[in-house]
């Protein structure tokens, strides 16, 4: 069953509950390749979430790596993975950018304007999440991290004027339905599937996402 967001019919954001988070990190090897590592968990402490960390203010309560060599730990055997989620369930699924993909991160509102765009235009789409800070990330083929800033200059735009971000090596994003703390989970705005399994380049997808994010000033 599925959520469909008002306003788009792209933006189609399935249910999460019960999804199991070792399911999520299995599939995500299986089925699309991507590596993945376990990374911190929500314990409650008082009747409150905490981060596993320990830090009382963490940024990210339980979506975060949980040690510095989180790249390393990453991988893509479905085994592994199962064997890393049974050790501890409740760890969020995180996939290292760079690698299979990358990641074009802009705020919510200017995501949703740009895959309304994106739809008119008839662009393919890859997978995109939204996250509970109110961010949308859209993978798209690695490598977009050394491209964007010239595309995006080359639209006219200074890369430094506009909210828009690009994960590539050496960074990662959450996989729903990892929660942050009390802020609610990670959701699938695109869920992947077969049509999707072949990601766009940034090249086609950047020109909406900046005039979007433009008129998010």
């Amino acid at each position: 069953m599925e959520e469909t967001i008002p306003g788009t019919e792209a933006a189609q954001i399935p249910t999460q509950r019960g999804a199991s988070l070792l399911d999520t990190a299995v599939r995500c090897t299986e089925e699309r390749h991507w590596d993945v590592f376990p990374g911190t968990w929500l314990e409650t402490v008082g009747g409150a979430h905490r981060c596993s960390c320990g830090d009382a203010v963490c940024p990210a309560p339980g979506a975060h790596p949980a040690g510095p060599d989180w790249a390393a730990r990453a991988t893509g055997s479905a085994t592994v993975a199962r064997r890393l989620w049974q050790e501890q369930p409740t760890a969020s699924v995180l996939l290292p950018t760079g690698r299979a993909f990358d990641a074009v991160s802009v705020p919510e509102t200017a995501g949703f304007l740009a895959l309304a765009r994106m739809q008119r235009m008839g662009l393919p789409l890859g997978p995109v999440t939204l996250t509970p800070r109110r961010r949308m990330e859209f993978f798209v083929l690695p490598g977009a991290a050394a491209k964007v800033p010239g595309l995006v200059r080359g639209l006219g735009w200074a890369p430094s004027s506009l909210d828009l971000a690009v994960l590539g090596e050496g960074a990662y994003v959450a996989a729903p339905p990892t929660r942050f703390g009390s802020r609610g989970a990670v959701q699938w705005v695109c869920r992947p599937t077969p049509a999707n399994r072949w990601l766009p380049g940034a090249e086609g997808l950047i020109p909406p996402l900046a005039y979007a994010c433009g008129r998010d000033r």
